[in-house]
């Protein structure tokens, strides 16, 4: 029961990093209106990171972080292991956080409804042996 409870933990954990993470470049990259101002300058001399700003904000604005998470959720629907569920709802909170509400809201759900059912006790019992019964006792 402890291997269990360790990966719950670390899927768990895996989904918040990357809410982190998300957090992190929409807070400290995106939205500082210093750091738009000097790329948007058009100065001849613009930092290397303008480039990858422009990358980041492109792709929020035409959803590619919500697509992502959404085959993502795909994947996790269609191979139902707890890493592809974790992936969808780390994505999905990532997306979420990126701007792309609606489909990383969905994402996040069905990722997070997948991890669940993952952790299922019940998923994890051996399987029956061909020939074994259940024998119930006479009252």
């Amino acid at each position: 029961m402890r291997g269990l409870r360790g990966r719950q933990v670390l899927a768990w954990t895996s989904v918040l990093a990357a809410g982190a993470a998300a957090a992190a470049v929409r807070y400290g990259f995106i939205e500082p209106p210093a750091l738009g101002e000097r790329c948007a300058a058009g100065a001849t001399y613009l930092p290397d990171w303008c480039a990858w700003r422009e990358l980041v904000v492109q792709g929020f604005l035409h959803d590619a972080y919500g697509v992502a998470a959404l085959v993502a959720t795909a994947l996790a629907m269609l191979r139902p292991r707890r890493w592809t569920a974790t992936l969808a709802a780390g994505l999905g909170l990532a997306a979420t956080v990126l701007y792309c509400y609606e489909t990383g809201a969905l994402a996040l759900l069905a990722g997070s409804l997948l991890l669940v059912r993952e952790d299922d006790p019940a998923r994890t019992r051996p399987p029956r042996r061909h020939g074994e019964q259940d024998i119930q006792a006479q009252p």
